[in-house]
């Protein structure tokens, strides 16, 4: 190993048996990880059941080979932290490493906001992805969050031309995340992927998460994002218009 692990480290508004449930019931996790698309449930089972090891008792889960999830009681709260292994191990997979960290980032955030303020809600979501030709947070009008700490309010008009307010969720390196009263108390996460040997001059994706919008006012939301996202990016990456990069 040639490098230091990648750390993911939040804490959840649940308690730990309903974190590790999330874990380990493939309905559950459903309702957090990535985006919907076709191959969502295979995805699953390919990275949290097949070849995981679990102790139950710990709260720890090993998924991969590569990536340590490690919950702690907190009464009703728990401690998330997720270490990926260090790069160095294998050239192949090192390439895709910092999109895949990138990817867990957006993921443990989304976790923790359906446990907390969603708790056995489904939810329905779009993917937006390409190339970085342009600054994502510039091109969506959404500047004035840019260094925003978490919990801070926000209200601005969204790319899409309608209003968007709630509060900053989380922020990383690379990304934001910002609740999004209009969608149910929604959720938008905005990341720029740096560039590597998987994605050379980088990548920018957004996920918008929503909650009990009916049929018409979704496809609404999806039509318009969509549009937005066409103009904005014109050249869309070849990874991600399916969701076949949801772990990279």
């Amino acid at each position: 190993m040639t490098d230091e692990p990648f750390v993911v480290d939040v804490t959840i508004a649940a308690p730990v048996g309903e974190v590790w449930d999330a874990l380990r019931d493939p309905a559950l996790i459903r309702r957090w990880h990535g985006w919907h698309f076709d191959g969502l449930d295979e995805e699953i089972e390919v990275i949290y059941l097949k070849g995981a090891v679990e102790s139950p008792g710990e709260y720890r889960l090993e998924i991969q080979g590569n990536d340590l999830f490690e919950l702690t009681d907190l009464g009703d709260r728990t401690r998330l932290r997720l270490t990926r292994a260090p790069r160095g191990g294998d050239p192949e997979w090192d390439a895709y490493y910092d999109d895949i960290s990138e990817g867990w980032v957006t993921f443990v955030h989304q976790l923790a906001f359906a446990l907390g303020r969603h708790p056995g809600a489904d939810r329905r979501t779009v993917f937006l992805s390409g190339a970085a030709t342009t600054p994502l947070l510039e091109a969506a009008g959404l500047e004035a969050v840019a260094g925003a700490a978490p919990g801070t309010p926000y209200e601005v008009t969204g790319p899409a031309g309608e209003p968007l307010r709630g509060e900053v969720w989380f922020r990383s390196a690379n990304q934001i995340g910002l609740t999004v009263e209009g969608w149910g108390d929604g959720l938008l996460i905005a990341a720029r992927i740096p560039p590597s040997p998987a994605t050379p001059d980088g990548a920018a994706m957004m996920v918008l998460t929503t909650y009990g919008l009916d049929e018409a006012a979704f496809a609404d939301l999806e039509s318009r994002w969509n549009a937005w996202w066409g103009r904005a990016f014109p050249s869309p990456a070849a990874e991600g218009e399916d969701g076949s990069d949801a772990h990279g």
